[in-house]
């Protein structure tokens, strides 16, 4: 799956453009909150949502700013890799 980056957002569309993936994390203040993970049914179980939060992660951090998430998913995501830390 090819996933497209763009500033607060990372997503995947299927041939025919729509929406199968994304993750958003606006950024404030250096701090880049993860507040939407969506993977279409189609999907599910494929570990696709895991990928994105990751991606999310690792260009949240490379830019240099600091990882909050109100997203429920990216909150469970981060309690089982500690290697990340949340603001």
């Amino acid at each position: 799956m090819n996933f497209i980056t763009e500033k607060d957002r990372i997503y995947a569309t299927d041939p025919e453009g729509n929406v199968i993936a994304e993750v958003t994390f606006p950024t404030k203040n250096g701090v880049s909150t993860i507040n939407h993970t969506y993977v279409d049914p189609s999907l599910r179980g494929e570990g696709i949502a895991g990928k994105l939060v990751k991606l999310a992660a690792d260009k949240i951090l490379a830019e240099g700013n600091k990882i909050a998430a109100t997203c429920t998913y990216a909150i469970a995501w981060f309690k089982r890799h500690p290697e990340y830390h949340l603001e």
